[in-house]
C-alpha cells in the first residue's frame, strides 16, 4: 500500500502540473534531490511559446520589490509537514461545533490547510500589527541562516517564538513587515472561492505598502475599494499635527466579475427609507414612469423618444392587480404628467417577467392612480467609502464590549464589534466560511455570532491566532489569561453564552462551539519522510512520536487527504479496536496494534472511500498476506493507504 503523505500541499508541483496541461512539451523529466524521476519545467521552450509576451532582460517595467522577496516567495513554496493536534478538553461541543480555533503562527498554519481549504473561503479577514513601531512580528527562523538568526538577538519565548519590536529606526522596518504580509496574502488567496474577498485593516503607516502588496497578489483590477473608518472620532491626541480618527479596510475580491456584495444596507438612515416589506425583504417605492438620463437637450424618456416603452396598464378597483389587458371596471392609466407623454421604465416583455413576480404596486394620489416599483435593498449597493457611524467607535463598541463581557481588562483596542457584524453580513451568506487570520480578542467571531442571529444565517468560522505570552504585570495575566489565546477562547466561551440568553429561542441553532486545534510538529518521526537518511537496522522502528495519540494521527491524515477539521468524527470499537468513522464512512481509520483480518474484514464490508492504518500494525504475516484480498473483494473500490 501506498504511504499518506503527511505534509502540506506541494504549491511548485501543482504549479507545474498547470504548465503541463497548458503546454505539455515544456514539461520534461529528470531526477530529484532523492534521486527519484519528477516532473520539471524547460523554461527555453516555455519562453519560446510565450516569445512575444516576454519582458527582455533590463527592460523597464512597473514592479513592486523590496529586499528579500524572491527569498520570500521561496518560503511560500516550500511544503512543510507540521501538523494540527486536537485539543478536546479546551474546545466547546468539540463533537458537533463545525467553528475552529487554530493556535499557532498563521503562516504555518495557512500551509497546512492550503489542500483542505483550497477554494472554500468566502472571506478572509486580516487586521495586523500595523508597524506603529511598538507591533509583535511574525517572524520564522527558516527565513534566515543559522548566523543571521544568532546576529539578530531576537527574544524567543518557552514556546520558540520570536518577539520583536519592530522600531522605525531599524535599517529593515518596511522590509520585515512587508515578507511578514506578503507570504500571509499570498497563501491566504488560495483558500478563497472565486466569488471570495479578503478584507485587510491597516492604519496610515502601512497603508500604501498593503495596498501594493495586494495590487500585486490580486490584481489591481480586483480591488472592490478602500474603506475609511472612523473608529476614534476624537482623534489621537498624543500626535503632533494631526489628529488621527480614521484606520482603512482594504476590500479585494479573488475574481471581480465573480464577486458581489450581499444586499445589506449598513447606513441605517437609509435603511429606514425601506419601509416596506414583504417574503422577499425590505424596499421601498420608486415611480415606474421612467426619468430622463439622457444628455442634455435630449429627453430619451419622453414617448416620441421611446415608443416601445410607451403602453397602457390597467388597475382594478381595488388596486390588487395590474394588467396588460384591458378588463371590465379596470382604469387605463398611462406613464404621462400633466404636460408630457413620458415612457415606463421598461420595454413590455421586462415589464411583463416583472409584473409575474409581484414587483410592481398601484396607488392612488390626489384621485389620480399612480404606478410604483418595489425598489430592494438588492437592487443596488448604497456603500459609500467612509464609514463614519457612531458604532464603529472602537473604545465604546471594541474596548468597552469585550472589558464587560471579560468583567477585567483583557485587550487593548479590539475593533468595533458592529463593524465587523458590518463586513460579515456585507461579504458572506449562509454557510459561507469566514478566516481569521490575525484574531486577537475575537472580535471577528463574536460578530459571527450576532450576523448568524441578525439574518439566520449558519456562518462559520476557521480563527488562527499565536499564542503570545501576556505581560506577568498587566491585569489579564494577573486575572489567570497567560496567553492571547485564553483571552481569545474565553472570550468566544462568554460571547456564545451572552447571544443564547438574550435572544432565547431564536438561537437555539446557533452553533456557538469550537474545536481547538494546535500547531505542531509532525506526528510522524523523520525516517517517515527520509528513510534513504536513516541506517537499514533503524528502518524498522516506530516511526510515530511516542506522545502522539490516535486522535493526533487522525487529523494529520484529514489534512492530507483535504477534508474540513469540522468534519464528523465517530469513534467506534470493533473487534476491540478503536476505529475512527470521519464524515460516515468516507475515511475510515485505526491506528491500533495487532489489528486482525477480522477487524479489517468488518472494516472493507462498510466499504469506505478511503482506508488508513499504521505501517506493520497487523497482527500476524497472514493478516498482510490476506489484506489486498479481503478489500478487492468486499470492497476494491476503496483507497488504502499506511502511515
Amino acid at each position: 500500500m501506498k504511504k499518506v503523505k503527511m505534509q502540506s500541499f506541494d504549491v511548485i508541483g501543482s504549479n507545474v502540473n498547470k504548465i503541463a496541461q497548458l503546454f505539455p512539451s515544456c514539461v520534461t523529466e529528470r531526477l530529484g534531490k532523492d534521486g527519484k524521476p519528477e516532473l520539471a519545467i524547460d523554461f527555453e521552450k516555455l519562453q519560446a511559446e510565450l516569445s512575444n509576451d516576454i519582458i527582455a532582460e533590463g527592460e523597464e517595467r512597473y514592479q513592486f520589490t523590496w529586499p528579500e522577496k524572491r527569498k520570500t516567495i521561496n518560503i511560500i513554496n516550500q511544503p512543510t509537514s507540521k501538523t494540527l493536534r486536537p485539543f478536546k478538553g479546551e474546545s466547546k461541543d468539540f463533537d458537533k461545533t463545525k467553528n475552529i480555533f487554530i493556535e499557532g503562527d498563521n503562516m504555518d498554519v495557512l500551509k497546512v490547510l492550503q489542500e483542505t481549504y483550497l477554494n472554500k473561503v468566502k472571506l478572509v479577514y486580516m487586521d495586523p500589527p500595523y508597524n506603529a513601531g511598538q507591533d509583535l512580528l511574525y517572524k520564522n527562523k527558516y527565513e534566515m541562516t543559522e548566523d543571521e538568526f544568532k546576529l539578530a538577538n531576537f527574544d524567543i519565548d518557552e514556546d520558540g517564538y520570536i518577539l520583536s519590536l519592530n522600531s522605525n529606526t531599524n535599517g529593515r522596518y518596511h522590509t520585515d513587515w512587508i515578507n511578514m504580509m506578503y507570504s500571509r496574502i499570498k497563501l491566504a488567496r488560495n483558500l478563497l472561492k472565486n466569488d471570495g474577498c479578503i478584507v485587510l485593516a491597516i492604519d496610515d503607516n502601512e497603508l500604501i505598502n498593503l495596498s501594493k502588496i495586494c495590487d500585486e497578489i490580486f490584481g489591481e483590477r480586483n480591488r472592490i475599494g478602500i474603506i475609511t473608518v472612523v473608529h476614534k472620532p476624537e482623534g489621537r491626541n498624543q500626535e503632533r499635527w494631526f489628529a488621527t480618527s480614521n484606520e482603512f479596510a482594504l476590500f479585494y475580491a479573488k475574481d471581480i466579475n465573480n464577486f458581489d456584495l450581499e444586499p445589506a444596507i449598513i447606513d441605517k438612515d437609509i435603511l429606514s427609507e425601506y419601509e416596506y416589506c414583504d417574503d422577499k425583504g425590505q424596499y421601498k417605492l420608486i415611480s415606474y414612469i421612467a426619468k430622463n438620463h439622457g444628455r442634455e437637450g435630449y429627453d430619451k424618456n419622453l414617448r416620441v423618444n421611446s415608443p416601445n416603452r410607451y403602453y397602457p396598464l390597467y388597475v382594478s378597483p381595488d388596486l390588487k392587480s395590474i394588467s396588460l389587458n384591458k378588463l371590465e371596471g379596470y382604469t387605463v392609466v398611462y406613464p404621462n404628467t400633466k404636460t408630457q407623454e413620458r415612457t415606463w421604465k421598461y420595454i413590455l416583455t421586462s415589464f411583463e417577467q416583472k409584473l409575474k413576480q409581484g414587483e410592481f404596486v398601484a396607488l392612488k394620489e390626489n384621485g389620480e392612480i399612480k404606478i410604483y416599483e418595489k425598489y430592494r435593498i438588492d437592487n443596488g449597493q448604497l456603500i459609500k467609502t467612509h464609514w463614519i457611524d457612531k458604532r464603529y467607535n472602537a473604545m465604546v463598541y471594541g474596548t468597552k464590549v469585550l472589558d464587560d463581557l471579560m468583567k477585567v481588562k483583557t485587550f487593548d483596542f479590539p475593533k468595533s464589534i458592529y463593524l465587523m457584524e458590518d463586513i460579515i453580513r456585507l461579504t458572506t451568506k449562509n454557510n459561507d466560511i469566514i478566516f481569521d487570520i490575525f484574531s486577537g480578542s475575537a472580535t471577528t467571531v463574536h460578530a459571527c455570532f450576532n450576523s448568524n442571529i441578525i439574518d439566520g444565517y449558519e456562518r462559520r468560522f476557521v480563527s488562527i491566532q499565536l499564542p503570545v505570552k501576556c505581560d506577568e504585570k498587566s491585569v489579564a495575566f494577573i486575572n489567570g489569561y497567560t496567553t492571547i489565546t485564553s483571552i481569545s477562547k474565553e472570550r468566544i466561551r462568554r460571547a456564545g453564552k451572552k447571544v443564547k440568553e438574550e435572544v432565547g429561542k431564536k438561537a437555539d441553532k446557533l452553533d456557538i462551539g469550537f474545536r481547538v486545534l494546535k500547531l505542531d510538529s509532525s506526528n510522524m518521526e523523520d525516517v517517515y519522510y527520509t528513510p534513504s537518511g536513516f541506517a537499514v537496522d533503524n528502518l524498522f522502528s516506530e516511526n510515530i512520536k511516542a506522545d502522539r495519540t490516535s486522535e493526533d494521527l487522525l487529523f494529520q491524515v484529514m489534512l492530507s487527504y483535504g477534508i474540513e477539521l469540522s468534519a464528523k468524527i465517530e469513534t467506534q470499537q470493533i473487534n476491540g479496536k478503536t476505529v475512527h468513522f470521519v464524515d460516515d464512512n468516507f475515511l475510515i481509520a485505526c491506528f491500533d496494534k495487532d489489528v486482525n483480518e477480522s477487524t479489517i474484514t468488518e472494516i472493507a464490508k462498510l466499504k469506505p472511500i478511503y482506508f488508513v492504518m499504521r505501517d506493520a500494525s497487523a497482527d500476524s504475516d497472514n493478516v498482510i498476506d490476506n489484506f489486498e484480498q479481503i478489500f478487492r473483494h468486499y470492497s476494491p473500490e476503496t483507497k488504502r493507504q499506511i502511515i
